[in-house]
């Protein structure tokens, strides 16, 4: 598969009055044409921050590339200037935010909020863009497209909100489309709504999406490829189904655990322990190992490689060192590694 993204070593800091916080800390992962690539996490692991510097729209005054590459179209996109991410921003990589209502101008018709980014970018004129707008509010299933065209975003409900700036960041055919969770502020019928109209959009425009996302729920919907961040880096990275039915690190246990399903007793609802690390001063190794029932001695000295599962799926613990101890994750997790070809708890049958 084409590459149409590559990430390596990355590594950003924000100087803050109370010294310089380590907020990403060597992150490496690729994009590939016409895949959804899911990022997942606890709040503060660092999922918004990676895909913001990806779009470059952090503060200029704190926050600092200390170190890798953020490579697209031949280009790295830490080293461009201003000018020069404005011509890449809203034509060729595109942001969906978390709440569509402070996303959208309150001032504008959401027509001409839709035609903005294509006069800038696509050099058409005021009619062949508000036809294009009309159809784009079209593709996202927005009723009356030409007479929405004129209203204002207090108009319309939170879930056609949305659907509206889906519209505005497909405008221009983006290559890359990076939704940074964007159905946290929608119910949950309109949820799954938004989602089955992302799945359905990039199968007609063939665009690559990075998901963000602290809901796995959503994952399992949307996802091609899961990335599991856990205090500034990446600690576990496969496909959906190698995460969700074959997991190897600790905290992806946890996370996994704690999904509540029908099956579940309110009871027996797992939660990880403990807080996510101070990354003003971060731990020496593994940023997990003090949250963590499955820590090793090692685990506090030096931070584990990445390990390699399979050809598609590795994981940065050291439970995957030749000699480290052979331990059980939790039982619900046990429960999805017996349904998948490859686990050492296979009992057959399909996921």
């Amino acid at each position: 598969m084409e590459k149409i993204l590559q990430v390596k070593d990355l590594e950003l800091s924000f100087n803050t009055f109370g010294g310089e916080v380590k907020a990403i800390r060597g992150v490496n992962f690729d994009l590939y044409k016409g895949e959804t690539l899911a990022i997942v996490g606890e709040s503060g692991s660092g999922k918004s921050v990676t895909t913001k510097s990806i779009m470059r729209l952090l503060p200029d005054h704190s926050a600092e590339f200390k170190n890798g590459e953020i490579l697209f179209g031949g280009r790295d996109l830490t080293k461009l200037s201003d000018k020069e991410m404005q011509k890449i921003r809203g034509k060729d990589i595109s942001m969906i935010f978390q709440d569509p209502m402070t996303s959208l101008n309150p001032t504008m018709p959401i027509g001409r909020q839709i035609t903005e980014p294509l006069l800038k970018h696509q050099k058409i004129g005021k009619e062949e863009a508000k036809k294009v707008a009309i159809d784009l509010l079209r593709l996202v299933g927005m009723p009356k497209p030409e007479l929405r065209m004129k209203q204002y975003p207090h108009q319309f409900s939170g879930g056609q909100r949305q659907r509206i700036v889906i519209a505005i960041a497909l405008a221009c055919n983006p290559q890359i489309l990076i939704a940074d969770e964007p159905t946290t502020a929608l119910d949950v019928t309109i949820q799954a709504q938004i989602l089955e109209l992302m799945k359905d959009l990039q199968k007609k425009i063939d665009t690559s999406i990075i998901f963000i996302t602290h809901d796995l729920g959503v994952v399992a919907n949307v996802a091609d490829r899961v990335a599991v961040m856990y205090g500034g880096k990446i600690v576990e990275i496969g496909t959906v189904d190698e995460i969700f039915y074959n997991p190897q690190h600790p905290y992806t246990w946890g996370l996994l655990s704690s999904m509540p399903s029908l099956d579940t007793e309110e009871a027996k609802l797992y939660a990880i322990p403990g807080t996510p690390p101070d990354l003003l001063d971060p731990p020496k190794g593994d940023a997990f190992a003090l949250r963590s029932e499955y820590a090793l001695q090692i685990d506090m000295e030096q931070n584990p490689p990445f390990f390699k599962v399979s050809d598609t799926h590795s994981a940065a613990t050291w439970l995957l060192h030749p000699d480290a101890p052979q331990v059980d994750p939790p039982a619900t997790v046990i429960e999805r590694m017996k349904k998948f070809p490859g686990s050492r708890y296979y009992e057959g049958g399909a996921i």
